[in-house]
């Protein structure tokens, strides 16, 4: 650098330093989290941070993605490390609820407030009300995560008229539509949180439950005992690899053919329509089966959440930005993204024209109000049924992976269910009693 240029620069930074209100001028940084990351929402949320910083200027947004599987250990990190994101986006009730009860979260009552409590759904955000006359988070949208996706070109060739309403009936279709290299079903028997979500459903589709509405324990029960026998009696429909099955395997074990039925929420219809459009005219849904005619069916909602850690920077810009997120235009963007995966919480979108008129809604409008009823209806393990207290050790049970473990020795090491659920439940009786 030549003597000139290096006195040039000297000279900027001393106009610089001159100038403390240009350094108070850069931008504002909004860190947003989300489990949720297909190209179509990244390119949701692209419109809605644009817009965002346009109307805040010296604000930036930063999405970062997470999972799943790993949301868990990555929020751990950060509430540990002090370095906590501003937002976080469509993680399940149940972690708000350990979030909230351990002092991590900020209440959300103002951005509820700031969007319209009469906009939202009756109830939609009920789940969130963990302390009398607080919110701790919000929903960004409802899923029914356990829907039973059918193949009605396989079912007519199987002779099968209509969908399976009690176990009996899914293992017979599941038998009939079953050969020449489609399998039955692709249920998970991974340790992971979908094991563990799945086999908490099944329980409640034998007419248990893992608590009593008290949340004393009732998992050791002929209930129970019967939902891991049929779960290992479907192991033979199942391919080889759902031993490592997820989310996304399971998936995509029913979208590219390679099962009959599948078991999921409405993003089955766009990955159909997208990856595999031979199919499209050829799927449907209904809840998933119950043991009898006479147990009720049980749709596992995870009721995705927005919510604000209580030491993220900036609390009153980041409550802006999460009321921004449900502006009409920008949400149905976001629910347009993967039409029937998350479906609106605000009723005013439900009934906008705007939302209805999307290829996929308005194709599949009978599948799309069957999850749509199912969700509003919807339980998890925080909240088994409406007569249950919240269950703020929900999210630990669950990350905790002693339930999928339960599935493995039963389905996988032939241990008998009775001893296993008993010692489950001692297991998760010490989760609730640290």
């Amino acid at each position: 650098m030549s003597r000139r240029r290096l006195l040039q620069g000297a000279a900027a930074l001393s106009a610089t330093a001159a100038l403390p209100s240009v350094m108070a001028d850069a931008p504002t940084t909004i860190r947003w989290w989300s489990t949720q990351s297909s190209p179509e929402q990244l390119a949701a949320y692209r419109y809605q941070i644009d817009t965002f910083e346009r109307a805040h200027p010296g604000t930036r947004v930063v999405f970062e993605r997470t999972s799943d599987e790993g949301y868990a250990a990555q929020l751990a990190a950060a509430f540990a490390g002090g370095r906590v994101p501003n937002l976080v986006t469509h993680l399940p009730s149940f972690a708000v609820t350990d979030y909230w009860s351990a002092g991590l979260l900020r209440p959300f009552d103002a951005v509820i407030d700031a969007v319209g409590a009469e906009n939202f759904n009756p109830d939609a955000n009920r789940i969130y009300e963990i302390d009398a006359g607080t919110k701790a988070a919000a929903g960004i949208g409802n899923t029914a995560a356990n829907m039973l996706w059918l193949r009605t070109d396989l079912m007519q060739k199987a002779g099968i008229d209509e969908a399976p309403r009690t176990w009996d009936e899914l293992r017979a279709a599941c038998r009939k539509m079953q050969g020449r290299g489609v399998y039955g079903a692709p249920l998970p028997y991974a340790r992971n949180s979908m094991t563990s979500l799945t086999i908490v459903g099944f329980i409640h589709q034998a007419g248990g439950r893992i608590f009593s509405p008290d949340l004393d324990l009732d998992l050791v029960s002929d209930e129970a005992v019967n939902a891991l026998e049929y779960y290992r009696s479907m192991r033979e429909f199942c391919p080889a690899g759902a031993t490592s099955y997820s989310w996304g395997e399971s998936l995509t074990a029913f979208v590219s053919g390679a099962t009959a039925t599948g078991m999921y929420s409405g993003r089955v219809l766009i990955n159909i329509n997208k990856q595999n459009p031979r199919l499209a005219g050829h799927v449907t849904c209904t809840t998933y089966p119950t043991i009898s005619a006479d147990v009720p069916p049980w749709t596992f909602n995870d009721y995705p959440s927005v919510f604000i850690p209580a030491a993220a920077p900036d609390p009153e810009l980041t409550e802006a930005f999460a009321a921004w997120l449900y502006r009409p235009d920008g949400y149905i963007r976001q629910m347009h993204a993967t039409p029937g995966h998350v479906l609106p919480v605000l009723r005013t979108v439900a009934n906008d024209p705007r939302y209805r008129e999307n290829d996929i809604i308005r194709r599949y409008a009978a599948e799309v109000e069957r999850m749509s009823v199912a969700a509003s209806a919807g339980h998890n393990l925080g909240w088994e049924t409406t007569r249950h207290r919240a269950n703020r050790k929900a999210g630990a049970i669950i990350n905790s992976g002693i339930l999928a473990e339960m599935v493995q020795r039963v389905v996988l090491n032939g241990e008998k269910p009775r001893a296993a659920l008993g010692d489950t439940a001692r297991r998760i009786e010490a989760i609730m009693n640290a």
